[in-house]
């Protein structure tokens, strides 16, 4: 009963300390290699990589064919079209898709959970990449956008937003099949 017991407390303060080290604090912590605007946008897109990171781990592997109705995503749909949006949309402020990468097809082309995890995590690696490649004086450069014009600064903006719209279906997926994201759970953070 004691070995039992004392294996349960050891389980217990393992996945303790790995839920803390799972948190992600970018204002308070830092985002290295940016300042100023690039700065609060690294913080969002870290952000949102650890909560897509490890809403994908709690998510168990027999949900990732999922779907509310026919005519939508499945789990693993939404996580490999955030993951092609990370490679798309950072091409409009100067960092290219890397090579074997198909963005056409990357939404299609798996539902294994591990794959999907290991794309998530090389898009975010794309993303925060392009967003320290980027030159603060570029921010104010004007594109072409959808018949009109938008900034880069614009830019970084929508693909924040754009990602956080599939975060918040993923939640919404996530809880239709029984998962709690794992951030709910966290300890309060501390100022």
């Amino acid at each position: 009963m004691l070995r039992t017991l004392s294996a349960l407390c050891f389980i217990l303060t393992a996945t303790t300390a790995f839920r803390v080290s799972a948190q992600v604090y970018p204002y308070r912590d830092g985002t290295p290699g940016v300042t100023g605007y690039r700065s609060e946008v690294m913080a969002e897109v870290m952000i949102q990589e650890s909560e897509f990171v490890r809403l994908a781990e709690a998510i168990p592997p027999d949900k990732y064919t999922w779907r509310p109705s026919a005519d939508v995503r499945t789990i693993a749909e939404v996580f490999l079209h955030a993951s092609a949006a990370n490679y798309n949309l950072y091409k409009l402020v100067g960092t290219p898709t890397p090579a074997g990468v198909d963005t056409k097809t990357l939404e299609q082309s798996t539902t294994d959970k591990a794959r999907i995890i290991a794309t998530l995590k090389a898009s975010y690696a794309h993303a925060k990449a392009a967003i320290r490649a980027m030159p603060d004086s570029d921010l104010e450069k004007i594109l072409d956008w959808n018949g009109g014009k938008i900034t880069e600064r614009g830019v970084l903006l929508y693909i924040v937003q754009h990602i956080a719209q599939h975060l918040g279906q993923q939640i919404a997926y996530a809880r239709s099949v029984g998962v709690v994201p794992p951030w709910t759970t966290d300890p309060p953070r501390k100022n």
